[in-house]
C-alpha cells in the first residue's frame, strides 16, 4: 500500500510539472508542431532509473511498479487504451533460475571431471522450463553451429546429434580474401546470434548447447554472461522451446576441455573457418543432474494510442516501442540495484515525452506507443505482439524502436543502421536533412545489432522495422564526448549504469525528435513503406 501511495504521489508531481492540453481535433494537425521536451524526459528517465523500480526487473517487484507507471502516465497524458479498454497486454512466460548447488552437472575429458565453477567458468539453465535433467552424453564440437542453404555452408554435415551436448562458436564464419561477402562480410547475420545457434541445436534434437565466448566474438564481456545466465531467466510460454541445456562456457574453460580431450581448440575454430569442416566428436562427456527451480510469470506490454486524422489512413498504424525491463536486483552484498538509466530507461523515458509531443499534432494514421516487457530475456514482450498483435500487422506501416539513446549530447548526424532494408532509409535521410542532420556513414553490423533489439520481432513479422541510434559526430568537445560514449561500455548491463542529473540529455532529445518525426512522415505518407527488393525479411510482408 505505502509503494502504491508513493507511486502515485510522484506521478502526481509529474502531472503538476508538466501539464498537457488535450489536442483541438478541431484545428489542422499541420499547425501545431509535435515538439519533445526535455523537462518530462529528464523526470521519467531519474525516475524509472532511480532504486524506487528497483533496475526494472522480470518478474520482480520493480517491474511491477514500471507497468503501473507507463499506465498511469498514459492515461495522464491524455493516450487511448491500445488494447481495447486496457493499455496492457499480458505476456506469459516461465521463469527459470538454475540450481547450481542442488545440481551435479560436470564437464569430463578424458575421463576426468573439469574443476570449473557455476558463473566463474560456465553458466547454463534449461532452455525447455523443466526443473530437472539427467545427462550422460556425448560432446560435438559443430563449428559455428550453422547450416545455410543459401551461404552453401553444412556444419552439420549430416551427422546425428541427437542426445548430444553441443559445442560452438558465436558469431558466423569471418570473409575472407577469396569470399569477402560470405554471412555478410564483417556484418554479423542472424546465423551468428546464439538465439539461432539454440533454436537450430532443438531442432536437430540435441540435448543442450555450450557456446563458447569471447569478447570479440560475443561483442561483450564475461561479465555481461555471467550476469545473465546466474539470473533467473525466461521464456514465453506457449511458444517453441529449447533444448534440455541451454549455456556458456568461458575461453580458458573451453580451452580445458578440448585439451583434456586431446584436441586442440584453436586449430579446430580455424578448421571451422572453411566449409569442409565437420562435426567433430570429443572424447568429452556432459554427466549429472541439472536443477532449476520453475515459475509463471505474468508481465505486461503497455500499449498506448493517439488516433489518427484521416478517415481512411487512421486504421493503420506506426509504432514507435522500447522495452521497459532491466536486470532488475541481483545478488546479496554490494549495489544489488542493476538500474538500467541508459538501457533502457532513455528509450522508456522518451517514449513518454514522445507521446505527450504526438498528441499535439495527431498525423493521418495512428500512432502507439509500445512499452514491451522482457526484451532483456531475449525480447519475449515484442515477440509476444508480435505473435498477438493489438492491430493488424498487414495494416502496420512501420516500427521505430528506441533502446539505449545518446546520453552525451547533440550530435550532427543519426543512425538508422537497418532502415536500409525498406523504404524507411530514404524517409529517414529526407527527415534527417529537414533538422540540419546527416545520417551516419553506414558500418559492418560487427556485434549483429539488427538481430538484437525489439524491432527484430516486428521485422520477422514483415513490417519495416529498425531501432534509431544515436549520432557519433558531436558538435560540443567531439573527443571528450566520444571518449564519454566509450566509457559507457563498462557500465553496460552493471549496476553502475545509473541516472547521473548532470547529464547533457539535448541528444537523447534530439535522437527522439528524430524518431517522432520519421513516424509522423510515415503516418503522413499516401502510402505505407516497403520492403527493398530481394530483401529476405520483405518476403514476409508480401505473404
Amino acid at each position: 500500500m505505502k509503494t502504491n501511495l508513493l507511486l502515485s504521489s510522484l506521478a502526481a508531481s509529474l502531472i503538476l510539472a508538466f501539464p498537457v492540453q488535450a489536442a483541438d481535433k478541431t484545428k489542422a494537425s499541420k499547425t501545431v508542431a509535435a515538439v519533445v521536451e526535455e523537462a518530462p524526459l529528464r523526470a521519467h528517465l531519474a525516475l524509472i532509473s532511480s532504486d524506487l523500480f528497483e533496475g526494472r526487473g522480470t518478474g520482480q517487484r520493480g517491474g511491477d511498479l514500471t507497468v503501473q507507471y507507463l499506465e498511469s502516465q498514459s492515461q495522464v497524458i491524455g493516450l487511448k487504451p491500445g488494447n481495447g479498454n486496457s493499455y496492457r497486454q499480458l505476456v506469459k512466460i516461465a521463469g527459470v533460475k538454475a540450481q547450481p548447488q542442488q545440481s551435479s552437472l560436470q564437464l569430463v575429458a578424458g575421463g576426468n571431471p573439469l574443476a570449473i565453477e557455476f558463473g566463474k567458468d560456465w553458466v547454463w539453465a534449461p532452455g525447455d522450463a523443466v526443473a530437472s535433467h539427467q545427462f550422460d552424453t556425448d560432446i560435438v564440437f559443430v563449428g559455428y553451429g550453422i547450416s545455410a542453404a543459401e551461404e552453401k555452408w553444412d556444419d552439420y554435415k549430416g551427422q546425428d546429434v541427437t542426445g548430444k551436448l553441443l559445442v560452438m562458436m558465436v558469431n558466423d564464419p569471418q570473409p575472407t580474401a577469396q569470399e569477402p561477402n560470405r554471412f555478410g562480410g564483417k556484418a554479423l547475420t542472424y546465423y551468428g546470434r546464439w538465439t539461432y545457434k539454440y533454436e537450430e541445436a532443438k531442432r536437430r534434437g540435441a540435448a543442450g548447447v555450450l557456446l563458447i565466448h569471447t569478447d570479440a566474438s560475443a561483442s561483450y564481456g564475461w561479465s555481461v554472461v555471467q550476469n545473465g545466465g546466474t539470473a533467473e531467466k525466461f521464456q514465453l510460454q506457449g511458444a517453441a522451446l529449447g533444448t534440455a541445456l541451454q549455456g556458456w562456457i568461458s575461453e580458458d574453460t573451453a580451452r580445458k576441455l578440448f585439451s583434456g580431450a586431446g584436441q586442440d581448440l584453436d586449430q579446430l575454430r580455424a578448421a571451422a573457418e572453411r566449409s569442409d569442416f565437420k562435426p567433430v566428436t570429443l572424447s568429452a562427456k556432459l554427466t549429472g543432474e541439472e536443477k532449476a527451480d520453475i515459475r509463471t510469470v505474468e508481465q505486461y506490454n503497455v500499449a498506448a494510442v493517439v488516433p489518427g486524422t484521416d478517415p481512411k489512413l487512421k486504421d493503420e498504424l506506426v509504432i514507435y516501442s522500447a522495452h521497459w525491463d532491466h536486470l532488475g536486483k541481483q545478488g546479496t552484498s554490494g549495489d544489488t540495484i542493476y538500474n538500467g538509466a541508459v538501457d533502457n530507461g532513455s528509450g522508456t523515458a522518451a517514449l513518454l515525452a514522445m507521446a505527450k509531443a504526438a498528441l499535439q499534432a495527431p498525423a493521418k494514421r495512428s500512432q502507439m506507443f509500445l512499452w514491451v516487457a522482457a526484451e532483456e530475456q531475449g525480447l519475449l514482450g515484442s515477440a509476444l505482439y508480435a505473435a498477438q498483435p493489438l492491430w493488424p500487422l498487414e495494416k502496420t506501416a512501420a516500427n521505430l524502436n528506441l533502446d539505449s539513446l545518446n546520453f552525451v549530447g547533440v550530435t550532427r548526424d543519426m543512425s538508422t543502421r537497418g532502415s536500409e532494408r525498406t523504404e524507411l532509409g530514404d524517409m529517414a535521410a529526407k527527415v534527417a536533412k529537414n533538422m540540419g542532420l546527416v545520417i551516419a556513414p553506414a558500418e559492418p553490423d560487427l556485434s549483429g545489432g539488427y538481430f538484437r533489439s525489439d524491432h527484430f520481432s516486428f521485422a520477422k513479422a514483415g513490417i519495416p522495422a529498425f531501432s534509431v541510434g544515436g549520432g557519433k559526430d558531436y558538435v560540443k568537445d567531439p573527443e571528450a564526448a566520444k571518449e564519454k560514449a566509450k566509457a559507457y561500455g563498462k557500465r553496460y548491463h552493471q549496476a553502475s549504469d545509473e541516472f547521473d542529473p548532470t547529464w547533457d540529455l539535448s541528444g537523447m532529445v534530439q535522437q527522439a525528435q528524430f524518431t517522432l518525426n520519421l513516424g509522423r512522415a510515415v503516418a503522413d505518407s499516401p502510402k505505407m513503406p516497403a520492403w527493398k527488393a530481394g530483401d529476405p525479411l520483405g518476403k514476409l510482408r508480401a505473404k
